[in-house]
């Protein structure tokens, strides 16, 4: 059974930092893209940031790039989600995701879900 837990969020203020992980069971990372996913209310579903883990390949959202760095540590199963200077925008509910593709991750559409992390960022 595919699992994804994820971990990190909280309450920041602008212009700080918040470091997401995910870990991953039932799978093993080098087969699957595996990354992030944010909806906020009211705003549509968003395609944060994916990682190809058997050849290194990332993708970003214009929205974050610069400020967020996706990595993962294939011992332990584990995806991070490293966010820098945060901004008030930023404030979602973060899902972990998984899929063989890249796209369908950032395209919002993959077959695996977390049950998400409140990421919050006042002003």
């Amino acid at each position: 059974e595919v699992q994804l837990v994820e971990s990190g969020g909280g309450l920041v203020h602008a212009g700080g930092s918040l470091r997401l992980s995910c870990a991953a069971s039932g799978f093993t990372l080098d087969y699957y893209a595996i990354g992030w996913i944010r909806q906020a209310p009211g705003k549509e579903r968003e395609g944060v940031s994916c990682i190809s883990s058997s050849d290194g390949r990332t993708d970003y959202a214009d929205s974050v790039k610069g400020r967020f760095t996706i990595s993962s540590d294939s011992a332990k199963n584990t995806v991070y989600l490293q966010m820098d200077n945060l901004k008030p925008e930023d404030t979602a509910v973060y899902y972990c995701v998984a899929d063989v593709w890249m796209h369908l991750v950032m395209a919002g559409q993959p077959d695996y879900w977390g049950q998400g992390t409140q990421v919050t960022v006042s002003a």
